[in-house]
């Protein structure tokens, strides 16, 4: 089997909520990117990458388009079920940039699938979950407004929420406590920062945490990335007693293997594009299952072809490992493929067809912005 052709396809993902805050940024809607690959047996297959603008990561959309067109015209003629050598290739190719990368990846594990009839989970290593556990994101807003919210997802069947803090600390904190008094016994919340907070703050803030939790001892407390370096992020842990989640900092096996040794965290944020794809996704998880370290496995975001892909690499992954996983697409208004994952209050079942289990919605998509090949 070989590329024979390679299209780039761009599209807005709006909010169904009107808009999407963390830290101090806010969106209305996100800018994502789908790779179709098609080979010279008829088979295609489609990947995503949906960075969160410019200045969350190293990464942004147009970016992601640009890295695409550099790398695709050296990939016709390359077999795309060759996993390891397409990211060699692409590595020769271009240094980096690994979310670009991240598309053409997963278009290349859904040609695999497709190609021997398995779905993706399967070839990760096979189901270990039947289901997976989804958390929701819980947008920085009004505390009232925030705890209002977490009470509608309460209601869908949700129990994990991820709190998006990270601005104000003084605000934070009272964000945090209005959340805290509406959750029930057994609720977990995740108090997200995305880096917002200086190291002073967020020693301060882990300290209200705490007693947060002591007031509140039927749910848990967690705190994630609360500042931008690891070195300010492992003063944070050494000072409390919370959890704590790692996320940004988490960008390769080193850094994977030097928060293991200074024990700088319990659980970490693997999202896939941050990684490069499945490819080198699944290398953090196993390296994760190694050193016992839990995982919330997700994506910076993305539409129906991206969630697909999360919930295939959690699937793969044992419960005991795997904290929670997003299903992204039901944030948004639009959808750029069909089939796909099935969500079942909070929960989530990847496909069983070959593949990813998605077909892309073309009058979504519309035309592409490149082809090659």
């Amino acid at each position: 089997m070989k590329i024979s052709k390679i299209s780039v396809y761009q599209a807005d993902l709006p909010l169904s909520e009107g808009f999407y805050s963390w830290n101090t940024q806010s969106f209305t809607a996100f800018d994502t990117t789908v790779v179709a690959i098609e080979t010279d047996q008829g088979l295609t297959g489609y990947g995503e990458t949906c960075p969160l603008g410019p200045s969350y990561l190293p990464a942004y959309p147009q970016g992601a388009r640009t890295g695409i067109a550099t790398m695709a015209p050296e990939l016709i003629g390359w077999n795309p079920t060759e996993l390891d050598v397409i990211n060699a290739r692409m590595d020769a190719v271009m240094k980096g940039h690994p979310y670009a990368k991240s598309a053409i990846d997963l278009a290349c594990w859904d040609l695999l699938g497709k190609a021997t009839g398995r779905p993706v989970f399967h070839l990760l290593g096979g189901r270990a979950q039947d289901r997976v556990k989804l958390f929701k994101v819980v947008t920085v807003d009004a505390p009232a407004n925030m705890a209002n919210r977490l009470q509608e997802y309460q209601q869908a069947g949700f129990t994990q929420f991820q709190v998006k803090v990270g601005h104000d600390p003084r605000a934070d904190i009272e964000r945090m406590r209005a959340c805290a008094a509406v959750m029930r016994p057994g609720d977990v919340m995740d108090a997200d920062a995305n880096t917002g907070w200086r190291q002073h703050d967020a020693l301060r803030i882990a300290k209200a945490m705490e007693r947060i939790q002591e007031e509140h001892p039927e749910i848990g407390v967690y705190l994630e990335q609360p500042c931008i370096s690891y070195e300010e992020c492992l003063a944070v842990r050494l000072a409390t007693c919370l959890p704590m989640v790692l996320d940004e900092v988490m960008t390769d096996p080193d850094a994977l293997i030097r928060g293991a040794t200074d024990r700088a965290m319990d659980l970490i944020n693997l999202k896939i594009n941050r990684f490069g794809g499945l490819t080198r996704a699944r290398q953090i998880r196993d390296l994760c299952l190694h050193f016992g370290i839990v995982m919330t496995i997700e994506d910076s975001w993305g539409g129906e072809i991206a969630t697909a892909a999360i919930a295939h690499l959690a699937a793969s992954t044992p419960a005991s490992h795997h904290w929670q996983s997003s299903a992204f697409q039901d944030y948004h208004d639009v959808a750029i493929a069909d089939g796909g994952v099935t969500v079942e209050g909070g929960w989530m079942r990847p496909p069983e067809t070959p593949g990813l289990g998605i077909e892309p919605d073309f009058a979504v998509l519309g035309d592409p912005v490149f082809q090659t090949g």
